[in-house]
């Protein structure tokens, strides 16, 4: 059972990892190269529908993490288990502070209604994606880690 619960939990994080690394090297590079006002409708676009989902992905994923270490306590690689939850908690608290009051802005902004330093605060937001997408990669390589 506990074999199926650290698939699983990788599968989860490792997909939600690869969603946001496509996010932050993919998806906005291609939004930002649009004409016109296009990128900044499609990153509102996004923000609405990816704000919807990653919350409860995160969570889902830091709970799976959290049933993993007590689950598997006195196994082999319970501290690198411990230590991605770590880091997915710092990554909740990143998005928190950091990440989710921009995108809850960006959100809501048409070409009428956004403000003049509408591509300042995207940055912005992309300099703490990159460094959540770090971090959310080395909990992720724990967890890969731990099983070895």
């Amino acid at each position: 059972m506990l074999s199926a619960l650290e698939v699983f939990t990788i599968v989860v994080v490792g997909v939600m990892v690869g969603v946001e690394f496509s996010v932050a090297f993919v998806i906005n590079p291609i939004l930002d190269a649009l004409p016109g006002d296009s990128g900044q409708l499609g990153r509102a676009h996004g923000g609405r529908m990816l704000g919807a989902v990653m919350p409860v992905w995160y969570i889902t994923s830091l709970v799976l993490v959290a049933i993993w270490a007590v689950a598997g306590w006195h196994h082999h690689g319970t501290g690198l288990v411990v230590t991605a939850g770590v880091l997915l908690i710092l990554s909740v608290i990143m998005s928190l502070l950091l990440l989710v009051p921009i995108n809850n802005r960006g959100k809501t902004w048409t070409p009428e209604n956004r403000p003049e330093d509408w591509k300042e605060q995207m940055n912005r937001w992309d300099r703490f994606h990159y460094v959540r997408v770090a971090v959310i990669i080395a909990a992720f390589a724990l967890l890969v880690a731990a099983l070895a």
